[in-house]
């Protein structure tokens, strides 16, 4: 069966679009005067926090935006209060480092206006190691350390909505359930998209089990499974229309192109720094939980809306 023509799309909000990527790049930072800076009494035995963990977020966001060292993010932070005319203190490096590796991040978004529909897909950025010239030019040192990021995002608004970090040890497909339990269960969810690694029988019953529809290619080889499961009907329906249909038919009557949307937002989560600056493993999840707030943060100011060309 022959393929189709590529699509064209135009972009229809070119003047508002074009102001929301002008205010990404503001230097405009504004404090909520109202903001709860210092941290509230928890009413435990012991001494007890001095900052909130808006406060310590705040910090961090500004050392991840700008990539400063833990030093430099203190004293950028002071001049911006005593710009703003806010008399707060600022945590120095050590509380921000220590913070940090228990630090709940709020990972803000705005959500869709109908039901979800949720586009999947992993990574690897650099933990430790030297960078590739090194690699190619000198071989680089023996250990060269990865951190593997899974995240899902909204299709309509392009926000992340779960995000999960590993050692690059662990699969793609084992990370979709807790990466669909970060959803609210109480919101509907239309639909989950990823590539062929998530074709297991786990990952389709955990979709199923949300009453979502799975937009998975099923594997070249892939053949019907016996147990009778509603993730398990779905996938061999999957199975059928890819063998009568043609994958690639089968991939553009699906929509399975939306996917290319999560990937996009993958390279932008790398714009923000190609290696991870924290070197224990529970601040390095905070140091991406805080690129994903930053993201939405950028992505709430304005996205493009496209149509297909005529």
């Amino acid at each position: 069966m022959s393929s189709w023509t590529p699509t064209t799309y135009k972009t229809t909000n070119w003047s508002d679009y074009n102001k929301a990527l002008k205010q990404r790049g503001s230097l405009s930072i504004w404090f909520d005067a109202e903001m709860a800076w210092e941290a509230k009494p928890s009413g435990k035995r012991g001494r007890q926090q001095a900052y909130s963990n808006a406060a310590i977020q705040a910090c961090l966001t500004i050392k991840v935006l700008f990539g400063l060292p833990l030093r430099q993010t203190t004293g950028f932070v002071e001049s911006l209060l005593a710009l703003t005319g806010l008399e707060w203190s600022v945590p120095d490096f050590s509380t921000l480092c220590r913070r940090q590796k228990t630090l709940p991040v709020s990972i803000p978004y705005r959500g869709s206006s109908g039901p979800l529909h949720l586009l999947i897909d992993s990574t690897g950025i650099k933990a430790e190691g030297e960078g590739e010239w090194n690699a190619r030019k000198h071989g680089g040192p023996k250990r060269r350390l990865w951190r593997k990021i899974h995240i899902g995002i909204d299709e309509e608004t392009l926000e992340i909505r779960a995000v999960e970090v590993t050692t690059s040890s662990i699969g793609d497909a084992p990370m979709l359930p807790d990466l669909l339990n970060q959803i609210p269960a109480d919101e509907d969810l239309g639909s989950v998209t990823a590539d062929g690694a998530f074709d297991t029988r786990k990952c389709h019953d955990a979709i199923a089990a949300r009453n979502a529809h799975a937009v998975i290619p099923p594997r070249k080889n892939a053949k019907l499974w016996k147990a009778y499961t509603p993730g398990t009907i779905a996938r061999n329906e999957a199975v059928r229309s890819s063998k009568y249909l043609g994958r690639a038919l089968w991939r553009h009557l699906t929509g399975y192109h939306r996917r290319s949307r999560v990937e996009t937002k993958m390279h932008c989560l790398k714009l923000l720094g190609q290696r991870l600056s924290a070197r224990d493993f529970d601040r390095q999840v905070a140091e991406i939980q805080i690129r994903a707030a930053i993201l939405n943060g950028f992505t709430a100011l304005g996205i493009p809306k496209t149509v297909p060309a005529a």
